[in-house]
């Protein structure tokens, strides 16, 4: 009788302490299939435009462009559908758990009671009677009049509670259907999507391939580099005077704070401590030292003018140029927190790193991001895949100090 008791209240327990937790999880599933329908619409958006390129006459650069960005977005919706697979997977664990647990708990419900039903037809209720009158004393024959009438409330109540557990287990066995459902469509999208990026990157190939042997696009892409650096440039000033008024706003915030402080040492006739900011970053002492952003490859180009290997018309080069296979992970050289993304035609897909006390790094022709805005990164943390452009498979990657361009080649530590 204790041992059903206590039965009935740890999985009530259970059951409570769960509510809020659900609850959480369904905020987290609504918010991943929010973000999954914005991917899709975006990703048809893009669409819409190649098929509009075909009807009309556009640049083929614009094309390369569109190409990429759609790309970029559906290995970034593929990447989701395969964490909402391992979220689904364990969704099914768990339910396959939970109904194994009230398999158990109602075959211990029935056990119970079918107990309690041949007790009753062996002995009858008159060793219920028998029971009381046996009393040694008032005490304990109320404590058994309270005992029998418990235990006939519980046995009464174990048919309601097996009817329950059985509708229960049937309500769950329902739900993990419906899960195997999502989860073989949810299967059928990614392999969709994945074979969609497949004919992308070959259909993208193919433009890069018309461009690369057509010197008239060459000379256009040649133009949207030199507008690239500008860009990055009117970005990276940006960047500074958005820090600066952010700055500006500590030093006051912390000057005023220090005031008070003063004032409250002072009239406690105890020192007063000098206010002084330090710097928040390590990277200027990092120069030479740097880990590369890649693991492999060759410096394709170096900082500052270069000629170009077709056209023979020479550019200036605001970083280098790493040649690496496409697909090489891209990783932070230095803590820092992600500043800006963006896609800039020419450049591709770009993040910018804040690596605090004025120093930025930029990263260029991504084929996937693997951060977000605002986000805090340590030396080492993955922020994208590299990937291909009009001058090969490259990664572009640059050191800022404020508005100064430097050399990243004096900054990266030698390789061995």
């Amino acid at each position: 009788m204790m041992k059903l008791f206590v039965l009935f209240s740890t999985v009530l327990v259970v059951v409570l302490a769960d509510a809020p937790l659900h609850a959480q999880k369904t905020r987290e599933i609504t918010k991943q299939e929010r973000e999954l329908e914005k991917l899709r619409k975006e990703i048809a958006a893009f669409e819409n435009r190649l098929k509009e390129s075909e009807k009309r006459e556009r640049s083929t650069l614009e094309t390369l462009d569109d190409l990429e960005q759609q790309s970029a977005l559906i290995r970034q919706l593929v990447t989701k559908l395969k964490e909402e697979e391992k979220r689904i997977t364990r969704d099914i664990d768990d339910a396959k758990n939970s109904i194994d647990g009230l398999e158990r708990q109602l075959v211990a419900l029935k056990n119970h009671y079918a107990g309690y039903v041949r007790s009753v037809y062996k002995n009858g209720r008159v060793y219920d009677i028998e029971l009381l009158f046996s009393s040694n004393s008032m005490n304990q024959l109320l404590i058994r009049i309270e005992y029998l009438k418990r235990f006939s409330t519980q046995r009464a109540t174990d048919l309601k509670k097996i009817v329950a557990k059985k509708e229960e287990l049937e309500r769950q066995n329902d739900q993990l259907q419906e899960t195997l459902r999502n989860e073989r469509a949810l299967i059928a999208e990614k392999t969709k999507e994945e074979r969609s990026l497949k004919n992308k990157a070959a259909q993208r190939q193919r433009v890069l391939n018309r461009i690369r042997m057509d010197r008239k696009t060459l000379r256009q892409e040649l133009s949207r580099k030199t507008a690239a650096v500008k860009r990055i440039e009117q970005m990276i000033a940006d960047l500074i005077e958005k820090e600066r008024k952010r700055l500006e706003e500590e030093r006051k915030k912390r000057e005023a704070e220090a005031a008070k402080e003063r004032e409250r040492l002072a009239a406690a006739g105890q020192p007063v401590p000098i206010l002084s900011i330090e710097p928040t970053g390590t990277f200027a002492r990092r120069r030479g030292a740097l880990r590369w952003p890649v693991s492999s490859g060759a410096i394709a180009s170096k900082f500052g003018k270069v000629t170009h290997p077709v056209l023979r018309t020479v550019t200036e080069n605001s970083g280098i140029d790493i040649s690496v296979s496409v697909g090489t992970d891209v990783v932070a050289v230095a803590e820092g927190e992600v500043s800006l993304i963006s896609f800039i035609p020419g450049y591709g897909n770009v993040v910018i790193l804040n690596h605090y006390d004025g120093y930025r790094t930029v990263y260029a022709h991504l084929s996937e991001i693997r951060v977000v805005e605002a986000q805090k990164v340590q030396e080492g943390h993955v922020i994208g895949k590299s990937g291909d452009s009009v001058a090969g498979s490259l990664l572009h990657f640059e050191v800022w100090q404020e508005r100064q361009k430097m050399d990243p080649e004096a900054w990266l530590a030698k390789k061995k």
